[in-house]
């Protein structure tokens, strides 16, 4: 099998501490993050052979950071250098990426200023069988959606898989319609992962909240289902439909579990995994994603593929920092726990 390529923005995340105490120790920890990168980071700390494709400005930040991501066990092949500057946002440490207290400095960045005909994709494609970006890229502007559209024709033409994750951020969309950019996108996918409520903010899909009982798993389950079925329907290319819920139990707990659908009419969910504490809510969905690209990509039974996904994404919560450091022992074992 060929390399697993992502693409998408290389970000470098500031986490201040709350309350202005970052100022009064004149330090603040910085993550390598972006969604995608995230991704690639499990994959290669799995063992998966692995490539990112990112856009970077030509200095020495840039050639430290290249050197980070080789160490991470990620090709940087695919990597292109134009434009002066790196994304960063800034998030309070605890918080969550949909929080509305992130604040994004992204405009203008080499990856934001790519455009349609810069990027070889032939080049970049060589000897990959599976293809892999988020919806935050083409939210960035209607010339990164362009640059999508192109990699993903590019790699429709090779047969190569391709997956996405509907991550949602209103606030790069700025007012611009997604079901738009995203109906088109998504017709060259064969993996859609996402959630009922992101299905239906970027791809349209109903979301019937009223008929769903809080109280009930059950009924989120069956609105999964439900949702799988319309997207499978939608997107006629989609083999395989993904949706995880999560939800804050008190202050600082999690509950969590997934469901996969595939085009085989088998629907399946994970167990629930519950912790009192969570340490970085950042990347779980990251994780989640590279789980069930793994999964799908070695051809495991989906059973497994779904438990595994979900038990990754809930080992991410007790981690700092934007990637998962988890190995596949500790990811199998919990799995195995919570069965």
């Amino acid at each position: 099998m060929g390399k697993i390529l992502c693409f998408g923005e290389l970000l470098l995340r500031l986490s201040p501490s709350a309350n202005g105490g970052w100022l009064k120790t004149h330090s603040m920890p910085v993550y390598l993050g972006g969604a995608e990168l995230n991704v690639a980071t499990a994959l290669g700390k799995w063992g998966a052979p692995v490539s990112y494709c990112t856009a970077l400005p030509d200095n020495y930040l840039s050639a430290d950071v290249a050197e980070a991501i080789r160490e991470k066990n990620i090709s940087t092949e695919a990597l292109f250098y134009s434009g002066n500057r790196v994304g960063t946002y800034f998030l309070a440490q605890g918080s969550d990426v949909k929080n509305s207290g992130v604040i994004y400095d992204r405009d203008y960045s080499s990856f934001a200023e790519l455009k349609r005909g810069m990027l070889n994709w032939d080049l970049i494609l060589k000897d990959v069988s599976w293809f892999h970006f988020s919806a935050i890229s083409p939210a960035l502007n209607a010339s990164i959606a362009e640059v999508c559209r192109e990699g993903l024709e590019a790699a429709s033409k090779k047969n190569i898989t391709i997956s996405v994750d509907l991550n949602h951020r209103p606030k790069l969309w700025k007012g611009r319609n997604p079901h738009d950019v995203m109906a088109v996108l998504g017709q060259y996918c064969d993996v859609i992962m996402g959630n009922i409520w992101s299905a239906h903010q970027l791809l349209g899909i109903p979301l019937h909240d009223g008929r769903i009982d809080p109280s009930r798993r059950e009924s989120y389950l069956e609105h999964a289902k439900q949702t799988s079925l319309l997207i499978l329907k939608k997107f006629s290319r989609c083999k395989t439909v993904a949706n995880t819920f999560r939800f804050d139990q008190g202050e600082k707990g999690i509950r969590y579990y997934a469901t996969l659908y595939s085009e085989g009419h088998h629907f399946l969910s994970s167990s629930v995994f519950e912790a009192d504490t969570v340490v970085d809510k950042v990347g779980t969905g990251d994780c989640f994603m590279a789980g069930l690209i793994l999964g799908l990509y070695k051809h495991w039974p989906e059973e497994e593929i779904i438990q595994f996904a979900a038990a990754a994404a809930f080992g991410k919560f007790m981690e700092a920092g934007d990637a998962t450091g988890q190995d596949l022992a500790t990811i199998h074992a919990r799995a195995i726990q919570y069965a």
